[in-house]
């Protein structure tokens, strides 16, 4: 396995809830750490959600490993942000046998 080119830089982040004010509440989003990664897009596909036409792709992001517990680690059902772009993190997996580099299966959504 080669070495990934880590020159994207991404935020993880976790969510939170807050108060919304009328007795609910509301997603919020929290900055857990900055990783630096690979992000290759792996497929994609358009759907139709409400009247919206939308696209969704699918994305491979290799990082640097971190250990488990440490809070930079990413976990499935928390995303990676660049810029405006979204990544939403479905499952974490090791990249290689000596624990190097994890590969973050992604879905990135947006409207067509």
């Amino acid at each position: 396995m080669r070495a990934p080119l880590l020159r994207r830089r991404l935020v993880l982040e976790e969510a939170g809830r807050a108060p919304d004010g009328a007795g609910g509440h509301v997603v919020t989003w929290a900055p857990r750490g900055v990783l630096w990664g690979e992000v290759v897009s792996t497929s994609g596909r358009g759907l139709a959600v409400a009247g919206a036409d939308l696209s969704r792709v699918s994305h491979r992001i290799r990082l640097r490993a971190t250990g488990f517990g440490a809070p930079s680690r990413p976990v499935a059902g928390q995303r990676l942000r660049e810029g405006a772009r979204v990544f939403r993190i479905v499952a974490v997996i090791e990249a290689d046998a000596g624990g190097r580099w994890l590969t973050c299966l992604a879905e990135e959504e947006g409207v067509r």
